[in-house]
């Protein structure tokens, strides 16, 4: 697939790039896709959660009436769940929520992903750029190059430009990534997916087979 090479100002360049079929244009797995995101979703998860049972409940033990007589119902003790401060049943406690998944799988999840922007054309290829100064103006001004002032935007860098990600932190619905960090979840949860020439390389290099 030969796609064309865009410059900052959001036009064509002389320049093309050809993507690899096998990374950018495979018949997507969903299934792969379903797995990758739920192991992205579930490994966010703290797991600190925490409740308290009567075990490690303080509180007196006494029993509060008898057990007979009274027309009520049993009470053994205050830390009962029936009462207002009292223990929690069956509730939650810490746990480690982390899934594993083999490369294979994680591999082909990221090739589908990146075929399905590909297939949609929400997939652009951008010379290599940096600003001369952490500015939020200028990434601004460059996504309004693309049209996509607005618009949910992931861009793809091989180089960790600090003046680059500098200019993007207080831009809401951006968020610039180096190529090793691209991951199934943002691919798709991202509009336009753009991607610097010199990342194309890599993400081939990282997703052959």
């Amino acid at each position: 697939m030969e796609v064309a090479v865009y410059n900052i100002k959001g036009t064509t360049t002389p320049r093309k790039v050809t993507l690899d079929d096998s990374v950018f244009s495979i018949e997507p797995n969903d299934h792969a896709i379903y797995l990758d995101i739920k192991q992205y979703m579930a490994n966010q998860r703290q797991g600190t959660h925490s409740s308290k049972e009567k075990s490690v409940l303080s509180g007196s033990t006494r029993k509060l009436h008898k057990q007979k007589g009274t027309g009520g119902s049993r009470k053994g003790s205050i830390k009962s769940p029936l009462f207002r401060g009292g223990a929690r049943v069956f509730g939650p406690h810490p746990r480690d929520y982390n899934l594993k998944l083999n490369k294979k799988l994680k591999r082909l999840a990221r090739k589908s992903a990146l075929s399905y922007k590909a297939k949609d054309n929400n997939l652009t290829i951008v010379e290599d750029f940096n600003f001369e100064t952490p500015k939020t103006k200028n990434f601004s001004e460059f996504l309004k190059n693309f049209q996509l002032t607005g618009i949910k935007t992931l861009v793809v860098v091989a180089n960790i430009e600090e003046n680059v990600i500098l200019s993007s932190r207080n831009l809401k619905r951006v968020k610039v990534i180096h190529v090793t960090e691209l991951n199934t979840y943002e691919i798709l949860d991202a509009t336009r997916l753009l991607i610097t020439e010199g990342s194309v390389k890599e993400i081939e290099k990282i997703h052959q087979n």
